[in-house]
């Protein structure tokens, strides 16, 4: 190899050593990479909201109680990439979801004056469910009470909801309320959610409503700083939650669907 070839050679490898291992080149290919990744993440999210939305066939007047056909898990899941339990419905987790339905468990446990517009959150009468541990139908009441009356440790004037439970008498409600996560595993890996939330009519096996939705983390799953991505895909759904920091805005939107479709009947 002559020198002239030897110099070239060198200097090609001078400019390789310089530029193509470069710290700066490296971290322009991870900016390239995440941009790529996440475009076809937003690709993925538009083309599934396409199919998302609220379908109310029919509706129901008067109905005192509700059977829940499948309860929430005890914990919300704020960030589990690939544990299929439906992201986007979480609002309550555990006996949280069976108080949400109940009549007057909204109004005692908030304290603030509700935003005009919003739904009323009447509840039911009672609800019903089978426990998972027995196998057994039961009946969920609620009551307000006063516990200062009977315990001085209380403040005066102070009122909690507390939720009873007992062998449910006679067959279900005729109206049931199930949920399925429709995720696949390609559009969790894209931190992609899928949900299907149901009405239906047990004597007839009639889907009354049906909401389909999906949510996406836009940050791909990032934990920095503690961060939670489901909690965080709530400000990138469709249909959307709202307003930003939306994720306070999923709490009871099981109930806000369902009583659009069975109307809670009111006390005389």
């Amino acid at each position: 190899m002559s020198a002239r070839s030897l110099l070239a050679l060198a200097l090609a490898l001078g400019v390789c050593l310089s530029g193509c291992f470069s710290p700066n080149a490296a971290r322009e290919a991870d900016i390239a990479a995440r941009r790529s990744r996440l475009q076809t993440a937003e690709a993925m999210f538009q083309e599934r909201c396409k199919k998302a939305g609220v379908t109310i066939h029919r509706t129901a007047e008067n109905v005192e109680g509700v059977f829940l056909m499948k309860l929430r898990p005890d914990k919300i899941n704020f960030g589990e990439q690939f544990t299929l339990d439906d992201p986007y419905g979480s609002d309550l987790d555990g006996d949280g979801y069976i108080v949400s339905f109940l009549r007057g468990s909204y109004q005692a446990n908030t304290r603030s004056t509700p935003v005009p517009g919003s739904p009323p959150r009447l509840g039911y009468l009672y609800v019903e469910a089978v426990d998972p541990k027995d196998g057994k139908r039961y009946r969920y009441t609620g009551r307000i009470e006063e516990p200062w009356q009977f315990d001085k440790s209380y403040l005066k004037g102070y009122k909690r909801f507390v939720m009873e439970r007992i062998d449910a008498p006679g067959p279900a409600p005729r109206y049931g309320i199930t949920y399925d996560d429709i995720s696949t595993r390609e559009e969790r890996e894209y931190w992609i959610a899928g949900s299907s939330l149901r009405v239906i009519d047990l004597k007839t096996q009639e889907v009354m409503a049906e909401r389909i939705g999906y949510m996406m983390d836009r940050a791909q799953g990032s934990g920095a700083g503690g961060r939670s991505p489901w909690l965080f895909a709530a400000d990138h759904a469709c249909p959307s939650f709202g307003t930003r920091h939306s994720f306070t805005r999923q709490a009871r939107q099981t109930q806000d669907f369902v009583e659009n479709v069975l109307k809670p009947k009111l006390e005389k």
